[in-house]
């Protein structure tokens, strides 16, 4: 699959290797530029999800296919 910002989709999936806190990237990737919708698209491609530890608190972490792109895109 190929993203029109693949450099910076690849920055986002990166920042998620590890699961975040939903408003820590929220507050990390915010923009008011609607040609950057990283989060939108990374969301649309099945990249990432929303998700609640087991305190309670929301979280955003890669699917398997959000890690598999990301492994594809580090071999280019």
């Amino acid at each position: 699959m190929r993203l029109s910002n693949e450099a910076l989709t690849l920055d986002f999936l990166e920042f998620l290797s590890e699961p975040r806190p939903y408003e820590d990237v929220m507050d990390a990737w915010k923009t008011s530029c609607p040609r950057l919708s990283i989060w939108e698209d990374a969301l649309d491609a099945g990249f990432v999800e929303r998700t609640r530890n087991d305190n309670g608190t929301n979280c955003v972490r890669l699917t398997r296919s959000g890690r598999h792109f990301l492994q594809s895109l580090r071999q280019h």
